[in-house]
């Protein structure tokens, strides 16, 4: 069963805008978990624009499925990782003033860096994944570092979907059965929808987490938070595949 795990930066986007605890992070993640999520991802950033740090001291004895943090590992988040010890890690390789997460990890380049990290967050008990591009070449180097799981990068897969969805999942077919084949296990995100989640599921059914944000609160404007994690979830259990395992 692939898991939905509901990133939930941009409530906090929402509450910044105006100051204050409306809307209060903690209760949406609570109310996400009651829905139906999996599990709840943030990705707290150098200037706190959206996910504050104490956020994430917050919502650390109130998410009781799993916790997915995300981050570039600096010397303060490894700092917040060894403290709050999540279920998982995804290391991202945002740069300061990154708009939003845009790239995987080059696995070759840094694998001393990302080995030490993943090392040190393995000792702790923490699943680590690796946010890459669905490129071999970063799947293998990912294996070498011994990361547990890849997060594949699926920004190029939604722009690509709407003109030939057989071709934007070439790549990412590829990625995910070199994972697969090296132990790795795979998560996706970016950039995921209700139009593309679903043919992302039914290509690569051993999905183990897609973790999901800005669509899925921009959805639930429309369509109500229950209904839509609701939704996103019909999305991850199709009554069969388009590929076999």
């Amino acid at each position: 069963m692939t898991k939905l795990s509901v990133n939930i930066n941009k409530i906090a986007t929402l509450r910044n805008s105006r100051g204050g605890n409306i809307p209060n992070v903690v209760q949406v993640a609570l109310d996400c978990q009651q829905y139906g999520a999996d599990g709840i991802t943030v990705h707290p950033r150098p200037d706190q624009r959206h996910i504050r740090f104490e956020d994430v001291f917050d919502l650390q004895s109130k998410v009781y499925t799993e916790f997915n943090i995300e981050g570039n590992p600096t010397p303060e988040f490894i700092t917040l990782i060894k403290k709050i010890r999540p279920t998982q890690v995804t290391l991202v390789p945002d740069a300061p003033d990154a708009l939003t997460s845009n790239t995987g990890w080059n696995t070759v380049t840094q694998v001393s860096f990302l080995t030490d990290v993943v090392n040190e967050f393995q000792s702790l008990g923490i699943r680590t994944s690796i946010f890459v591009n669905a490129d071999e070449e970063m799947i293998r180097g990912a294996s070498q570092i011994g990361a547990d799981r890849v997060e594949l990068y699926t920004g190029p897969y939604a722009q690509d979907y709407p003109k030939d969805r057989e071709q934007a999942m070439v790549p990412f077919i590829a990625a995910a059965r070199l994972a697969k084949d090296l132990g790795l296990g795979v998560n996706a995100g970016h950039d995921l929808n209700l139009d593309n989640l679903n043919y992302l599921f039914s290509c690569i059914p051993w999905l183990k987490e897609v973790s999901i944000g800005h669509s899925l609160i921009s959805d639930a404007l429309y369509m109500g938070l229950e209904k839509t994690i609701k939704a996103y979830k019909n999305c991850l259990n199709p009554p069969e595949s388009t590929i076999l395992t």
